[in-house]
């Protein structure tokens, strides 16, 4: 009878963080940040019609980077359970803080029973009534919180992207200045083109339902200054793993 072949709970919990992250730091990076009327999200995505940012309820967005259809699912069990509570109770009983719980309890337990983690971070947004009270969760891969305050960054160089959306980062900026500076934070020193950009507001202006995708010509307006733009769409890569 041959004998079963062990690995230490230490190491095998190691090798399951270092395959969950080594994935993740390879897809395309996120930023989100506060701004004088709410939450900027900005993304890289060559793709227009998988997105990495979408809304889950009225005041709450949901961006994720890495494996595509691990994040999307998450996204949809968010908007199902959003739409159910605000159904059964009142549409202000639903709120970001509850839907982080649920996600990292979920990806939590994933973590710790299943032999592969999920490969992706997620971000769970809630633009409040008033600057100040925004409110931004990000969510690890194995389950783990992070309260963030003004930005969050997701996915590949995020110290790097962070080091440099922290110099002079001021909460209270402009839509066009928040846009400029996330850009410059994702890029460094690359070039890209609006295409490959996804930016979403969460804007206190926009009434109950906050959430907007801002088109191609915003962002470009907002860049002029600081990207090349081009007519030509690129072609389809798909999304990003």
């Amino acid at each position: 009878m041959s004998m079963p072949f062990y690995v230490a709970p230490e190491q095998f919990m190691k090798d399951k963080a270092d395959f969950a992250r080594k994935n993740i730091a390879r897809g395309r990076p996120l930023v989100a940040a506060v701004y004088a009327e709410g939450i900027l999200l900005c993304a890289e995505n060559q793709s227009k019609s998988l997105h990495k940012v979408s809304e889950i309820y009225d005041r709450i967005a949901f961006a994720g980077v890495g494996r595509y259809n691990e994040f999307d699912s998450l996204r949809r069990a968010g908007v199902q359970h959003a739409d159910v509570k605000g159904y059964q109770f009142s549409r202000e009983d639903v709120d970001a803080r509850s839907l982080a719980n649920l996600y990292a309890q979920y990806m939590g337990n994933v973590f710790t029973h299943e032999m592969k983690p999920l490969e992706v971070e997620i971000l769970v947004a809630e633009v409040g009534s008033h600057p100040g009270t925004d409110q931004m969760f990000h969510i690890l891969y194995d389950g783990s919180v992070v309260d963030e305050d003004h930005f969050t960054v997701l996915g590949g160089e995020a110290e790097a992207i962070s080091g440099r959306l922290q110099e002079g980062f001021q909460p209270d900026w402009s839509l066009g200045e928040v846009i400029r500076r996330a850009v410059r934070a994702l890029t460094g020193d690359r070039e890209l083109v609006v295409h490959d950009l996804e930016v979403a507001v969460l804007s206190r202006t926009n009434g109950r339902r906050a959430f907007r995708r801002l088109e191609d010509a915003e962002v470009a307006e907002a860049l002029a200054m600081a990207l090349p733009t081009t007519e030509e769409a690129p072609s389809p890569t798909g999304a990003e793993e």
